[in-house]
């Protein structure tokens, strides 16, 4: 009797999964792709490739169309990530291991037919152009999906296979440039959203662009591109723009001479030397020390000039734009260089910084006691980190992109770690220590001004807080979440994320008075109190 009894409930559990797992098919351009079909109603194709593999003598090559296969392709899983090191400590990946055969994306769709016309979005990872991969779980799409929105994350190139520039590889090139990689690898990926996502339910008319760090430098590098900018219709952008301090474009000719230099160290002598380098080594060349960087490029193709020259001009895309950044992007000690945060370290340390206009930052950024040092500290070092960059983004789209900008401030601190996280601690801009490495013999972060940490906002603006298993999740966790995703379904259906008894957001638009909604348990829209620092700022870095 128990044995017909388990295998009532074995036949009982095989039952349940084969409903929950049903395949589905899909026809685009190159061919049949088989997903799956969830109970929820969501299907998702995981693994598409949207442009050959780069390898061989591919590499540093522009992305090249994906070839037509035949009978029906399975995607039913990621395909690999980029070639990248493990250098930040809150990524996790379910990607088909590693590669340089890494041009895949991933769709979840509720629509069970074609040409439904469902909004779509498209979003990039973070992960300073270095790491990061479509398939972390924080990025994942089946929350917007049950939304009424088609999802999409993208994989790109990253590192040395993904920006890395030579005056052979230009000379080689259609377009005489060389070392966007990772951004047209993007742009690939959104003209195969324009001829594909209609396969899927979704309308190429509606395309948002969405990323988070590295994630939203791309979308605003997108959308200065003459490339891609006529491929979108909104964007969202969660901290960082490429403008001057945060991984903002040089020019070709000094990329050219940081692979030239590249070359010679690794003992290269030729286009055909580099391109026989095994990825594995290739990557851990790059880590060497003393090794040039690897930068993004004013190429004259993918960016014909700087970025933030493009948004002056209003050549950018025309679009809506959702942007902001989150309270307390990086801690204090970013500023403080590991000194204690009294009055007289942070005076000294200001002054030499900015030497005679000092008193006029100690006034936008006072320090009269600890507790002060702290919390301007902390808003000076997000502010030279990240912040300052998203802003001027928003600032300069307003200005001269001709539709709303929607800003935000995320000021959600994140609750505790779960108990099983044992001695973990977090890291300095939103990373975990886990393990030995968070052990009680080696310095940890002092505690940090309470605030949202940078990449803690992504698991509540797109409905993912149960995918991260670190954090005691509170209800008002999922309150914030529901809020954030709402603001953000709203804005790429309808490019206005007002609606369904949200909080009034106002927009601001050419000569409107500047203000933001404050996205926390209690949700408001606030006037903007740091007009004044951000001028500041941006003498400092447009000069």
């Amino acid at each position: 009797m128990k044995l017909r009894s388990y295998l009532l409930l074995l036949l009982q559990l095989a039952a349940v999964n084969l409903f929950a797992q049903q395949p589905t098919e899909a026809t685009i351009a190159n061919g049949k792709l088989e997903g799956v079909a969830q109970t929820n109603g969501i299907r998702t194709f995981k693994g598409i490739p949207f442009a050959q593999p780069p390898v061989g003598d591919l590499r540093w090559k522009e992305p090249q169309p994906v070839k037509d296969w035949t009978g029906v392709r399975k995607a039913d899983h990621f395909g690999p990530r980029a070639m990248q090191k493990p250098v930040f400590g809150d990524m996790g990946f379910r990607s088909d291991g590693m590669s340089e055969d890494c041009l895949y994306l991933n769709v979840w769709t509720p629509s069970k037919t074609a040409n439904a016309g469902l909004p779509v979005m498209v979003y990039f990872y973070g992960g300073g152009l270095v790491a990061g991969d479509g398939s972390e779980p924080r990025y994942d799409g089946e929350s917007l999906a049950t939304k009424g929105i088609v999802t999409v994350t993208v994989n790109y190139r990253l590192g040395v296979f993904g920006f890395f520039s030579h005056p052979e590889l230009t000379k080689e090139s259609p377009h005489q440039a060389s070392g966007n990689y990772g951004y047209l690898d993007q742009n690939a990926a959104l003209v195969w959203v324009q001829k594909n996502i209609a396969a899927f339910g979704g309308d190429p008319k509606r395309v948002t662009i969405a990323g988070e760090s590295a994630g939203s430098i791309s979308v605003c590098a997108q959308m200065a591109s003459p490339l891609s900018k006529n491929l979108i219709a909104g964007a969202i952008g969660e901290s960082g723009a490429p403008f001057n301090p945060t991984l903002f474009p040089i020019p070709l000719a000094d990329g050219e001479k940081n692979g030239t230099t590249f070359a010679g160290k690794v003992g290269a002598n030729s286009l055909a030397d580099l391109r026989a380098i095994p990825s594995e080594k290739l990557l851990d060349d790059a880590y060497q020390p003393g090794m040039p960087p690897n930068a993004t490029v004013v190429d004259g193709y993918f960016l014909p000039k700087m970025p933030v020259d493009i948004f002056n001009a209003g050549e950018q895309a025309q679009v809506p734009l959702l942007v902001g950044w989150n309270s307390a992007e990086i801690p204090y000690q970013a500023f403080m260089r590991g000194q204690a945060p009294t009055v007289e370290n942070y005076q000294k340390l200001v002054r030499e910084a900015y030497g005679t206009q000092a008193d006029e930052v100690l006034r936008m950024y006072p320090g009269n006691n600890e507790t002060e040092v702290i919390k301007s500290a902390t808003e000076l070092a997000s502010d030279r980190f990240i912040s300052y960059s998203t802003w001027k983004w928003a600032d300069l789209q307003a200005k001269t992109g001709g539709k709303p900008v929607y800003r935000y401030l995320f000021s959600r601190n994140r609750p505790p770690m779960t108990a099983k996280m044992g001695n973990a601690t977090a890291g300095l801009a939103g990373g975990v220590i886990k393990g030995n490495d968070a052990d009680a013999n080696k310095p940890k972060p002092p505690v940090a001004y309470d605030g949202a940490a940078h990449a803690s906002e992504i698991e509540y603006a797109l409905g993912n807080l149960a995918t991260n298993t670190v954090y005691a999740w509170t209800p008002d966790d999922y309150k914030v979440s529901k809020t954030m995703e709402d603001y953000f379904a709203n804005f790429i259906k309808t490019a206005n994320p007002n609606g369904g008894g949200l909080p009034k957001w106002a927009p601001n638009t050419a000569g409107s008075k500047v203000q933001y909604i404050n996205i926390n348990v209690t949700t408001k829209l606030e006037p903007d109190t740091t007009h004044e620092r951000y001028l500041f700022l941006d003498k400092q870095y447009t000069k």
